[in-house]
């Protein structure tokens, strides 16, 4: 099984279990995430809204689905459209740390108690070694997204449990527990990017959840 399928599996356990599922997917691309998304919605009828800046409309006609042409990050058009409480936010659009803090701020108000956001492309470890995406720009970029949900996390871990997944490119599950606004973010200063830093994070720090 190959990485993507690998997350995607992960991801499809997490939500197979809900019922009349809503969700909100920033970022389509190709439709791989929207595909499985829309396989959910059929199966215990659901409705997905997904985002994208690029005309993505083709991926799929299924009349589940609802296909927003613009950026995540306007939230007056976006926010409008958005008439029910999420069960599940997805976030794979612009991978900036600074625009993922953007847009979880304003779609976590969506999320049902008990719903879930998955931040997708947190792992910076080398999952590509070899291959032809490698790229240490890739696995930088994706720490500072890791580590910038660390800080969301470190003063909001009374409103939300946080786990992380690191296969492939990894996700990082953020359960919300309950209506609370959250608070802004703890800067937390990392020098270096390498295994150290990880365990000083996930393993010597107090527990996530």
């Amino acid at each position: 099984m190959d990485i993507l399928n690998t997350k995607f599996q992960y991801l499809k356990k997490r939500i197979e279990n809900i019922n009349k599922p809503n969700i909100l997917e920033l970022g389509v691309h190709k439709g791989g995430s929207t595909k499985n998304f829309l396989d959910l919605c059929d199966k215990n009828n659901g409705h997905l809204i997904s985002v994208d800046i690029v005309d993505c409309s083709k991926v799929s006609n299924n009349p589940n689905w609802e296909f927003i042409h613009s950026s995540d990050d306007n939230f007056e058009l976006i926010n409008e459209r958005v008439k029910e409480p999420l069960d599940v936010l997805y976030i794979d659009s612009l991978h900036e740390a600074s625009h993922v803090k953007k847009v979880f701020y304003n779609y976590y108000n969506f999320l049902k108690v008990g719903g879930l956001c998955f931040v997708d492309d947190i792992s910076w470890l080398p999952y590509m070694k070899d291959k032809k995406k490698q790229n240490s720009y890739i696995e930088e970029t994706n720490f500072k997204i890791f580590n910038k949900v660390l800080e969301i996390h470190d003063s909001n871990s009374e409103n939300f449990f946080l786990e992380f997944f690191f296969e492939g490119s990894g996700y990082a599950i953020i359960t919300k527990k309950n209506i609370n606004e959250l608070k802004e973010e703890k800067i937390i200063k990392i020098n270096k990017i390498n295994f150290k830093s990880f365990l000083k994070k996930i393993y010597l720090r107090k527990p996530i959840r």
